[in-house]
């Protein structure tokens, strides 16, 4: 029998201490830069897309790569980049942790339009405020000071 898996993330990086470095004019060099290492690890990215402070990532993981180990190496070579091209002269590094969150193949298409009208969201709400409604709508449990 044959391995199959869908076990797409959400996920969403922030900056470290939530600083506003990531400026709109050079966001895309980024994010076209992380589809090529996404498509490279032998993942799917359904979306990639975010605002000053962080990022969200709408990603099947290939099987033989553990959310960790993507996690860890999208966030080295993010910075990498980052600092290679100075894209954000501010930008200090990006924060220890991060959300992870699975999506159900029925909810991809309305995480990626979510993840696309990210600029339309943050209008009415701060990214400290979206990720403390993640946690709460997947059940995690969480200490408040624990939230940059």
């Amino acid at each position: 029998m044959s391995t199959y898996t869908q076990i797409c993330y959400h996920l969403v990086f922030c900056t470290k201490s939530r600083r506003k470095t990531l400026i709109k004019n050079n966001r895309d060099k980024l994010f076209y830069y992380l589809i090529g290492f996404i498509n490279a690890k032998k993942c799917f990215i359904y979306q990639i897309n975010g605002v000053e402070d962080h990022i969200h990532v709408l990603v099947e993981i290939n099987p033989t790569i553990s959310l960790s180990a993507f996690v860890k190496d999208f966030k080295l070579a993010a910075s990498h980049f980052i600092r290679n091209e100075k894209l954000f002269p501010d930008f200090n590094g990006w924060q220890k942790g991060y959300g992870a969150f699975t999506v159900s193949h029925k909810s991809i298409s309305y995480v990626a339009n979510y993840i696309a009208n990210q600029e339309e969201h943050h209008r009415k709400k701060s990214s400290r405020d979206e990720f403390i409604g993640f946690l709460r709508e997947n059940n995690i449990v969480f200490e408040d000071r624990y939230i940059e």
